[in-house]
């Protein structure tokens, strides 16, 4: 059974999620970037109207409460005053229009949901020492698959061009910066896809990574037609999953005590 106040902060949290990403039009952040109170205005009452009919369906007792409806209120206001907060920072050059900005507000956004659900529940001092308990019993696990990740995703990122590194050749006409961005996006590009890829043979999907490859290939390939850039291609991709596959073992084996790929 779900703890209240986990039950509670997953039912605020989904009302935020839907009312910044799928009720929020583009004309609504249009209007909120040219200052227009009304694209405020829609956009906290779609706030408030998400978190009371969510939390009714799961925990209705809680709809009547003063203490629920000041809550879903305040919950809005503070919503919609972050809004107003990163907008302005960004139209005064403070911040980057970037994904540092866009994480740093969902990041407060966050904390703001689970500040009104402990000012709602009142968790126990025993619920937290149960909290507590149960990160301690899942503590080395976490901490392997942190260092995991880690050596597959980034220190394979290093790894694969030291090794295949020689097989590169400058395109005819291409200069050192354009160069240099074709090397940082194979980089990224190479990140993302081990990440994919151990977490979906760690899921036993193994359907998933022949995904992964096949648009890898569908994207790269009016470039494989040459044969050097082909070769190069290929030894790279499959260096990184080996290493992935590589993680993917060491997981399996680890926390589980077994390597199965397919279920």
């Amino acid at each position: 059974m779900i703890h209240p106040t986990y039950s509670l902060f997953l039912a605020i949290y989904l009302a935020h999620l839907l009312t910044d990403f799928v009720f929020q039009t583009t004309r609504i952040v249009s209007n909120k970037h040219r200052g227009e109170w009304r694209g405020y205005l829609i956009h906290g009452v779609t706030h408030y109207v998400a978190v009371t009919a969510i939390v009714t369906l799961a925990d209705p007792h809680r709809l009547p409460t003063l203490s629920f409806q000041l809550l879903a209120v305040s919950l809005s206001l503070v919503h919609l005053l972050v809004d107003w907060a990163k907008v302005s920072l960004i139209k005064s050059h403070r911040i980057p229009d970037n994904a540092f900005a866009f994480v740093l507000d969902q990041a407060i956004h966050l904390v703001t949901v689970i500040g009104a659900v402990f000012f709602l529940v009142h968790p126990s001092l025993q619920t937290f020492v149960l909290w507590l308990n149960r990160i301690r019993l899942l503590q080395e696990s976490i901490l392997l698959a942190r260092l995991v990740y880690v050596l597959v995703i980034f220190c394979g990122g290093y790894l694969i061009p030291a090794l295949i590194g020689p097989l590169w050749k400058d395109e005819g006409g291409q200069t050192t910066r354009e160069h240099q961005e074709v090397i940082n996006a194979g980089l990224y590009i190479g990140w993302l896809e081990r990440f994919l890829v151990l977490t979906a043979l760690f899921l036993q999907s193994t359907a998933t990574v022949g995904f992964i490859l096949a648009a890898k290939s569908i994207a790269r390939y009016p470039e494989l037609k040459s044969v050097r850039f082909a070769e190069y291609f290929l030894i790279g991709t499959l260096l990184s999953v080996a290493i992935a596959i590589g993680g993917a073992i060491v997981l399996l084996k680890a926390l589980y005590g077994t390597v199965a790929f397919g279920k």
